[in-house]
Order: structure tokens, then sequence, then C-alpha cells
């Protein structure tokens, strides 16, 4: 029997969830959490063979709680499911020990071929997550892009807008129109960003703000 932990803030996701594991006759939900916290917990508790964590939660990230999880729990393997398709989230759920990433809104079929699949030591990525994963790995993006977010955590959060805005190719007094600063202080805050992420110039902190999705699109 496989024994799951599962863990989605939504109390319909969860049944839904569970009804479609239910399917299988050998697997086995063992417990549900609401938010990350108490999932971390459950899993110490029971110690399930697959741990199905929904990446967005009160109290503890799905991504957070996943680090956790494998620190804690190694023998538990843990599962990403979101409506999300972030690169970042794939990049940072595998980095962090991540046995696999599913789409709510794939195939219902899935979840059970990933449970197997993670229960059994092995990994599964839902075929539009893979289709995702090869392409940017082929040119790189999600290294680039998770190492640009990494540095930009050192800035704060008007420092990230600030910076944003240097991306899409706006000069001080245009940012200090956008963000309701004089242009002083925007000056200031370009200088502190640049020293903070360890650039020499604008055009590096435009090409970190790019990778780090800090640009508005349109």
């Amino acid at each position: 029997m496989i024994r799951v932990v599962l863990a989605d803030d939504e109390t319909v996701i969860r049944a839904g969830v569970r009804m479609i594991l239910s399917a299988d006759p050998e697997i086995e939900v063992v417990a549900e959490a609401g938010d990350g916290r108490a999932l971390v917990e459950l899993v110490r508790a029971h110690r399930p063979d697959v741990a199905l964590v929904d990446i967005r939660m009160p109290e503890l990230d799905g991504l957070a709680a996943t680090a956790e999880i494998r620190r804690a729990v190694p023998g538990t393997a843990v599962l990403i499911m979101t409506t999300f398709g972030k690169d970042s989230y794939i990049a940072r759920a595998l980095a962090d020990g991540a046995a696999g990433f599913l789409l709510k809104t794939g195939d219902p079929r899935e979840f059970l071929l990933g449970v197997r699949a993670a229960a059994e030591g092995g990994a599964y990525l839902s075929p539009k997550v893979a289709a995702r994963v090869i392409g940017e790995l082929a040119g790189g993006r999600m290294a680039r892009a998770d190492a640009a977010r990494e540095r930009i955590e050192v800035l704060t959060r008007r420092e990230r807008e600030v910076l944003g805005l240097v991306g899409a190719g706006m000069s001080n007094a245009e940012i200090a129109q956008r963000l309701h600063l004089v242009e002083g202080s925007v000056k200031t805050y370009v200088s502190t960003i640049l020293g903070r992420l360890g650039v020499r110039n604008r055009v590096q902190a435009a090409v970190i703000a790019h990778e780090a999705d800090l640009v508005e699109r349109g």
C-alpha cells in the first residue's frame, strides 16, 4: 500500500485529489493538511511514502515545506502540485529535492502515475512541465532566472520596484514620476541597487531585472 499525505489549503481541491487517488486500491491518503506547517508535522508523524504538496499555502508554502520535509523525513518523496507553471517554481522545487511536479489542470491520471513513480523512488513531471523544463534547460534560462532571483533577495520591495522600472528602460525622472518620488531619491535607490547587486551600470542591472522577471510585460 502506498501511503500519502495530501496538503492543499482548499478543501474542494483536497477532496478532488483524494477522489482521484481512491481510484487506485493500492493508494491510501492517511492524512490531510490545509497549511504547510501542519503538513510537515503530519509527515513527521505518519512518515508516508509520498507527500502531495500544493505550492501556495499559508504558514509555510509548498516549496519551503518540500525542503523541510526532505531534511526531516528523507524517506518521503514529495510531489508538488499547482495551477502555476512558472520556471522559478519548477527549478526551485526540483532543486529542493521534489520527486515531481504536477499541474492541477492536467490529466487526473497524472496524479496516479506521479504517486506511483515517486513511491518507487522515481520522478514524474506532467508532460507540459517536462516540455518546459527541457526547453528552458536547453537555453539555460532556468538557471539564469534562478540565479537572478537569488541575487535580488538582498533588495527591499521598493528597490525591486525601482529595478523593474530600470529594466523597462525608464530614466530616473520617469521612475520618480511613476513611483511618486523625488528624482534625488530615485538616484539614491539606483546607486544602492547597483552596489547590492554588485553590478557596474544600469544596463547590467536591467539584465538582472529581466532575468528575475521584474519587468512588466507590455
